[in-house]
């Protein structure tokens, strides 16, 4: 007698590969990053929850210091934070600078253990650090104060490299120093005390 077998549906292909695999696995590392900590994180780890191997991982990142740092941009990327646009440059700038406070109160909880490990296993200062973790917001800046120029709120002249960068390099420094969201009266400060003086913003 003649057993009819149940049909079977075709096995869909699950590989992952390229763009797809990497942003997986970058997803991975920031929920183990923000579930277990940053003492806990191993490539083993964020490995099983991506659900592939730990050679993949290191193919494209050498040690844990360098996942972090890209999951960290990628998880930020993500969060598509818009270039402020109030009307004036004061309430833009103190706007940009609320906002990357804001983000880095995600990652204040381990940037100190990274500082440590990033240095010692990338051989890299923290300055370079500072530079991966925290890219975007001098584009946006950048932005800012083009618009500003355009309004004829201050002059070109006083936009030198240095001074341009100023709000960004001060928030970040304290954000690297204190691994905490900066006070309100803080960036008021940076923002009014420092950066619009320097602009002859007013005058």
């Amino acid at each position: 007698m003649r057993v009819e077998r149940p049909e079977q549906t075709p096995r869909t292909a699950t590989r992952r590969r390229g763009a797809a695999l990497e942003s997986a696995i970058l997803e991975a590392a920031w929920e183990e990053l923000t579930e277990a900590g940053y003492p806990a994180f191993t490539m083993e780890a964020v490995a099983a929850r991506a659900k592939t191997s730990k050679p993949v991982l290191y193919r494209r990142w050498q040690n844990r210091a360098e996942l972090v740092v890209a999951a960290v941009r990628h998880h930020t990327n993500l969060s598509n934070f818009e270039t402020p646009d109030t009307g004036n440059l004061r309430d833009d700038v103190l706007a940009l600078l609320r906002d990357v406070s804001q983000q880095t109160n995600e990652v204040a909880g381990f940037i100190g253990f990274l500082i440590a490990d990033y240095g010692r296993e990338t051989g890299l200062p923290p300055a370079a650090l500072r530079q991966r973790m925290l890219a975007g917001g001098h584009s946006r800046l950048e932005a800012i104060m083009r618009r500003a120029v355009e309004r004829g709120e201050i002059d070109a002249k006083h936009l030198d490299t240095r001074v341009a960068q100023l709000p960004n390099d001060l928030l970040r420094h304290d954000l690297i120093i204190t691994q905490a969201p900066l006070a309100d009266a803080a960036i008021l400060e940076i923002v009014d005390v420092v950066f619009l003086p320097l602009l002859n913003y007013g005058h």
